[in-house]
């Protein structure tokens, strides 16, 4: 399975609505803007409005998660339920993959239940993709992260968290700091800022954790923290990716944190106003310090937040083109 397999065009029906939502790669600015509206209106809904959403009644949602998850996992899950759509919890440990079913086999049986999305988390780069070029015509793919491919639900509440606190993209500096080479995470960001047409993308890392060629992305690369976050609006810290390391790429986490950590004093470098980002799970003292993650700069809790509605949003329009 490749990242590859799939058109980004087929993410699209005839009509140019979402079908599936996989990657944030070739999808026009103003669907994402669009996207961005819809998640906005979700967040704007009282607790008990967002509860009673009836979009998705009838509906059968699955998430498939064949990678551990809390925050993904946990408000796609509050989303399709808002959304009154049945939701099925599929535990991948115990199900039949397990015992040397393939994914196709295992794919065809859960459609002939009568489902009508699947949520997909995977290891496998171009998982989501995979499932979604073989699936019956009336389901629906959305990608919750697949290897170091795409996370674009992520990335769509990272972008709906920087426009709720600074407005317009155009202006602004915004720094990625961390494990880029293994962060899927990192490129839909990358894609979504770009596509929005943000004034300058800085990523911040060692070498060793640069993707080559990585700047065709129209991004800038900074192997120094302490230049890279000069005058930004907002930081977004990635958290070391050990699991995905094949081989040694740091000295030690301790010197990575004294080299690249986010603290208090490397934070005044960016605006003052400056806000700091982090998809999670966050490692306290790896790759930033308690006293930024829980201050006053901090919005990391507003993006779990965001999640939820970002997610309802997403659901609610991939469904809606049916």
């Amino acid at each position: 399975m490749t990242p590859g397999s799939l058109p980004s065009s087929m993410q699209f029906t005839a009509d140019g609505k979402l079908k599936h939502f996989l990657t944030i790669e070739g999808i026009p600015p103003l669907l994402l803007e669009e996207i961005l509206d819809r998640s906005q209106q979700f967040v704007s809904l009282p607790d008990k409005a967002q509860v009673q959403a009836p979009l998705l009644r009838g509906k059968t949602v699955m998430n498939l998660f064949f990678e551990n998850s809390t925050r993904t996992r946990t408000t796609f899950e509050l989303a399709a339920k808002r959304l009154s759509a049945d939701l099925v919890n599929m535990d991948i440990r115990t199900s039949s993959t397990t015992k040397g079913e393939s994914l196709l086999d295992t794919i065809r049986n859960l459609e002939a239940m009568g489902c009508d999305m699947f949520v997909v988390r995977h290891s496998s780069s171009g998982a989501a993709n995979f499932i979604a070029r073989y699936c019956a015509p009336h389901i629906s793919v959305l990608n919750a992260g697949d290897g170091r491919h795409a996370h674009p639900t992520q990335a769509i509440l990272d972008m709906l968290t920087i426009r709720q606190y600074k407005g317009e993209f155009t202006p602004l500096r915004v720094a990625i700091v961390g494990d880029i080479k293994h962060s899927r995470v990192a490129r839909s960001q990358i894609h979504a800022l770009t596509t929005l047409c943000t004034g300058e993308v800085r990523l911040i890392a060692p070498k060793t954790l640069i993707p080559q060629g990585i700047e065709k992305m129209g991004v800038t690369v900074y192997n120094e923290i302490e230049k890279g976050i000069k005058d930004v609006d907002v930081v977004i810290m990635l958290r070391l990716q050990h699991e995905r390391m094949k081989t040694a790429l740091l000295p030690s986490v301790r010197e990575y944190y004294a080299r690249y950590g986010l603290t208090e004093e490397r934070l005044q470098l960016a605006k003052a106003d400056a806000i700091v980002m982090h998809p999670g799970p966050v490692n306290r003292g790896v790759e930033i310090d308690s006293r930024v993650a829980d201050g006053s700069q901090s919005v990391i809790l507003q993006q779990v937040t965001n999640g939820i509605a970002v997610r309802m949003a997403i659901m609610s329009m991939v469904m809606g083109s049916r």
